[in-house]
């Protein structure tokens, strides 16, 4: 199996940047994956995903599966032929999405209803690889149990106990050389556990690592806790990759302990509600302060869209409901992001990355983002 490896090109304590390497092409990372979960980023098309820069991007299988359904996905030629994207793409198992319906779990796998048509579908580890392998990304990972936080250590632990059988089962079943597969690493924010789910993945000989179960309640300390104990017991040449996290703090928090790549709904989410990631922090377009401002969204970014539009412009799209004024800050905060990454990279191999998690920081150290 190709499989996908990791080339460290520098570090800077825990913090590294290199270049994993899929079966049909390159990703440079610390990187950011925008989130696709019907096949398209909200508001945005394949060809503003380029043109913003993003290499990797995500779709998601729950709702993939459910509809147009697996194999019409394959049918026009998976995931990227079918969205048009000429990157790369992953898609994830549909656990947290499954999981956040109340379905029904045991240790053969989860029956949940469809949140279209009120339905019931079957979800298994085995299922889960087939039918990611019909929508063909790059990139697939396992059916996890992700737990709720907070939980109890009798949760956590059926949770941890059935995501490493699930994995034992997933990887027996994939079959696709040309598709890697990543395991994942639960526990909730006790470190054991963490260390051990970790331990009990690295051993199953998966492409890459997610860490999953975190951002959904916990403190930032808790999460970095978390993060800590499981990259401890991960393979230094396969790319680690926290699930569903996407804010600055976090982000840069992460890649400070050793993680490679990110996904997270957070930039479209406040986009379509007015609210753009700047180099000060957070700024709410829609405040009537701005009506009549000249300014751009962040006068520090070189995006299309800080370079054509005003603060006033935008706040009146909102004002009128415009569709379009979703769009223009969303794609601000996809690039705002992706060049804080670019900006890692970079400080990483000059040696600059503690002064930049410094002032990343300083702007955004609050409460971590929830993930909905």
């Amino acid at each position: 199996m190709f499989g996908v490896r990791f080339r460290q090109i520098a570090a800077q304590d825990s913090a590294r940047t290199g270049v994993a390497t899929t079966h049909r092409g390159d990703y440079e990372t610390p990187c950011f994956m925008p989130v696709g979960t019907r096949g398209a980023i909200r508001h945005l098309s394949a060809q503003d995903c380029e043109q913003l820069g993003a290499r990797i991007v995500l779709g998601n299988t729950y709702h993939l599966m459910l509809r147009p359904g697996a194999k019409v996905v394959e049918d026009l030629g998976g995931l990227g032929a079918f969205a048009g994207w000429r990157g790369l793409t992953l898609t994830d198992s549909g656990g947290f999405q499954v999981f956040s319906l109340n379905p029904e779990v045991d240790d053969d796998g989860v029956s949940f209803r469809s949140t279209y048509d009120g339905s019931m579908h079957r979800l298994t580890p085995e299922r889960a690889v087939l039918v990611q392998q019909q929508i063909g990304a790059d990139i697939q990972m396992v059916l996890d149990v992700c737990a709720e936080f907070p939980s109890s250590d009798e949760v956590i632990r059926l949770a941890l106990k059935r995501t490493s059988d699930w994995a034992r089962r997933a990887k027996a079943t994939h079959t696709r050389s040309d598709q890697s597969l990543f395991g994942i690493v639960q526990g909730g924010i006790d470190a054991d556990l963490r260390a051990e789910s970790a331990k009990i993945a690295a051993d199953l000989d998966f492409d890459g690592y997610g860490i999953g179960g975190l951002s959904v309640g916990e403190t930032r300390a808790q999460m970095i806790h978390a993060i800590a104990a499981a990259i401890e017991h991960l393979p230094k040449d396969r790319p680690r990759y926290l699930m569903g996290v996407g804010d600055p703090a976090s982000l840069i928090e992460a890649v400070n302990l050793g993680v490679d790549q990110f996904d997270c709904v957070m930039q479209t989410r406040l986009g379509r509600h007015g609210t753009a990631l700047t180099s000060a922090g957070k700024l709410n377009i829609t405040r009537s302060e701005y009506a009549t401002s000249q300014d751009p969204i962040d006068g520090k970014c070189a995006c299309s869209v800080c370079q054509r539009h005003t603060r006033g412009y935008i706040r009146h799209l909102f004002q009128v409901n415009e569709p379009t004024a979703a769009r223009l800050v969303s794609m601000h905060n996809i690039a705002f992001t992706l060049n804080l990454m670019r900006q890692m990279r970079e400080a990483i191999i000059g040696g600059e990355f503690d002064r930049l998690r410094k002032s990343v920081l300083g702007i955004w150290a609050e409460p971590a983002a929830q993930k909905q």
